[in-house]
């Protein structure tokens, strides 16, 4: 096992050289994530380099200085990083008269803790003006610190092996419980992990989501919380949530936007073709970092093994995080969905790669594939047609093995191996 913790100095992000190819040709760039993914210590570093002046809106008197006179504070900086910006969103405005009265590249990189340009929060649009670069807790990849992995290029190639080895597969679940957080893996001890983990998602929930919008019942919003990593991975109930909170299905439905925005949650919608009515068209909700969801669920290496069934759920997780943070990189836009029709036959991922082509992903919890494994699979290969470029059933084993025409059993290890 490589070591887990954060103790060196800079651990290379692999969006980097992406946020500094936009500075080159694009004059607003906009590194988003949650809260302690990293991003402040990205932007820092890329203002150390380029001798950029660093201001965050986490300082009071800049953020005061940003409210007061957001024009004024733009002019007094012309080229400038700011993080945290959703703190001041006046900014977003006055940054955008700015690069258009000098449209030079590269004048603004800004950071947010939420998805700025689909949160309320955004006064104007900056279509045309800013690339927006997402940077989530680390992958992985980048804790072995090795290249950006090569499964999603080898997956939409149909490119596996017919019969290999892969590299070491042990301490899935170590790596699963963990999960990706900067701060938490700086903690040696997974209790202490834990509890960092839970008073992270209780901040979120307490401060910074009431800062970006007006919430009435702060007390069933903290609570949602929990509902959240319980419906991790399952189809999408608002109705049923709502009823054990105390509100509506709107209000679930808007507060989870919200969780969105922040990113916590995702929701995974259904794949379909409008002429397959068979198909279940309901949105599954997906947790973003497998340690975070472990410790809402109070699920540590002791409950995995009196009860390994435990497992699947949290490396569901676990797979969607490592796919979502590769698929980020890419240069061809990757959608993720969910396969299930009425007879119950489901699909965990659905990959779909413009122009075209599209992967399904399943998950096992354990080291055998089956035949029966593949079901769904070839139940969306029907579905998909000519689309369908193959097949994928993830395991906690150390073979890849082609079991079929356009089918694999690949080891999860493989998501993070360049």
């Amino acid at each position: 096992m490589p070591d887990r913790t954060t103790g060196e100095k800079y651990v290379p992000r692999h969006a980097e050289a992406r946020v500094r190819e936009a500075l080159t040709d694009t004059r607003i760039v906009a590194i988003v994530g949650p809260r302690q993914s990293g991003k402040t210590t990205l932007a820092r570093r890329i203002a150390d380099d380029d001798g950029r002046p660093f201001i965050t809106l986490d300082d009071e008197q800049y953020r005061r200085f940003a409210e007061d006179d957001p024009i004024g504070f733009v002019r007094s900086n012309p080229a400038v990083v700011i993080d945290e910006i959703q703190r001041a969103p006046a900014l977003i405005l006055a940054i955008k008269q700015a690069v258009d009265e000098d449209p030079r590249p590269g004048r603004y990189l800004i950071t947010g803790s939420v998805d700025l340009f689909r949160a309320a929060i955004s006064p104007d649009s900056l279509a045309g003006r800013v690339e927006t670069v997402e940077l989530l807790p680390f992958s992985q990849a980048e804790i072995a610190r090795t290249g950006t992995p090569g499964f999603l290029d080898r997956a939409f190639a149909g490119d596996f092996p017919s019969f290999g080895v892969a590299g070491d597969t042990t301490g899935l679940t170590e790596r699963i419980l963990a999960g990706g957080f900067p701060e938490a893996l700086s903690r040696a001890a997974p209790a202490r992990r834990a509890n960092w983990l839970r008073s992270y998602a209780r901040s979120l929930a307490e401060r910074d989501v009431p800062d970006i919008a007006t919430i009435g019942k702060r007390d069933a919003l903290a609570r949602l919380l929990d509902h959240v990593a319980a419906s991790s991975g399952q189809l999408l109930n608002m109705s049923g949530i709502g009823s054990r909170l105390g509100v509506d299905g709107k209000t679930v439905d808007r507060w989870l936007a919200l969780f969105e925005h922040m990113f916590l949650v995702r929701r995974v919608y259904a794949w379909h073709r409008s002429e397959l009515k068979r198909l279940v068209k309901r949105p599954k909700l997906q947790c973003l970092d497998s340690g975070l969801l472990a410790a809402l669920r109070r699920i540590d290496a002791a409950a995995i093994a009196r009860d390994r069934q435990q497992l699947g759920i949290l490396l569901e997780c676990f797979v969607y995080s490592e796919l979502a943070k590769t698929a980020s990189l890419s240069d061809h836009p990757i959608f993720f969905s969910h396969y299930r029709d009425k007879d119950q036959v489901e699909v965990y991922l659905v990959l779909e790669r413009l122009p075209g082509g599209i992967v399904g992903i399943e998950v096992k919890a354990g080291a055998t594939v089956h035949p029966g494994d593949f079901k769904g699979l070839a139940r969306l290969r029907e579905a998909a047609g000519r689309l369908f470029v193959c097949g994928i059933v993830l395991h906690d084993g150390d073979r890849i093995q082609k079991v079929g025409p356009e089918f694999f059993a690949v080891p999860v290890r493989t998501l993070w191996e360049t």
